[in-house]
């Protein structure tokens, strides 16, 4: 059976990254038999990427360090994203920083493990109700805990990609209709489980090193797809939200 290393990883999520978010940006131009599939890619990148948040929390030398370069590309990429996205928020490197938040808190809170989780839900409760949207929000959070908290090896790397599979379709099965489940939606939940596979097949092994590539990756794919749909008059700049009014210039 073929295994996979680090960087062979990494890669694969970053190509499901640019294909679910050409789909996005060039929504109604793309053939639906195109859009599907590059679409449904998107669905391996963060179960991919929180698995390895986590190997990088484990074996960083500077959280501080590793925290800000997730910050500075991801505040790089907020306008970018909001073009591609038709709306501003905060992408999915904020998301991978509270993550990280929670793991060194779960961490600090060795001998208080009850009174972790307490603070945790009213953390994801916050989460959720701020104003400000997260690239894969709570679930997205709860990824990248469970895959740290979680003490068998196969399990930490199945059990969260199967979990968020799980809550991209509940939502819209709740009523148990499944005519209503949206075929992106389904095949989102399906590319997550699909990641769930690659993680199962991981060999441990980090293969060639690309520190730098995901960060750079991540504003740069943006600003390519977000600029040639502008361009093509497919996307435009949201206005701001209100409660960012004080900053007319960005």
């Amino acid at each position: 059976m073929p295994t996979f290393n680090a960087f062979q990883l990494k890669w694969i999520a970053i190509v499901g990254m640019v294909l679910n978010h050409i789909s996005i940006a060039f929504d109604g131009v793309i053939p639906h038999w195109i859009d599907v599939p590059i679409f449904a890619a998107g669905g391996l990148t963060f179960p991919i990427m929180a698995y390895f948040a986590v190997e990088g929390y484990r074996h960083t030398r500077s959280l501080e360090q590793y925290t800000g370069r997730l910050a500075l590309f991801g505040a790089i990429a907020i306008p970018f994203h909001a073009l591609v996205f038709s709306g501003w928020g905060l992408n999915i490197m904020f998301t991978i920083i509270v993550g990280l938040f929670c793991l060194w808190l779960h961490d600090k809170m060795a001998k208080m493990r009850w009174q972790f989780w307490v603070l945790f839900a009213g953390l994801m409760g916050l989460m959720s109700w701020q104003p400000v949207h997260f690239d894969w929000s709570v679930i997205g959070v709860l990824m990248i805990v469970l895959a740290h908290v979680i003490p068998h090896e196969t399990a930490r790397r199945v059990a969260p990609p199967l979990i968020a599979a799980g809550a991209w379709l509940l939502p819209m099965m709740s009523d148990f209709d499944l005519a209503s489940v949206s075929i992106f939606t389904l095949v989102f939940a399906l590319g997550c489980v699909v990641a769930a596979g690659l993680l199962y097949l991981y060999n441990g092994e980090r293969g060639k090193r690309m520190k730098w590539a995901f960060y750079i990756a991540y504003p740069a794919h943006l600003a390519a797809i977000g600029l040639v749909a502008l361009a093509m008059d497919l996307v435009h700049l949201p206005p701001l939200p209100g409660f960012l009014s004080f900053l007319p210039w960005l």
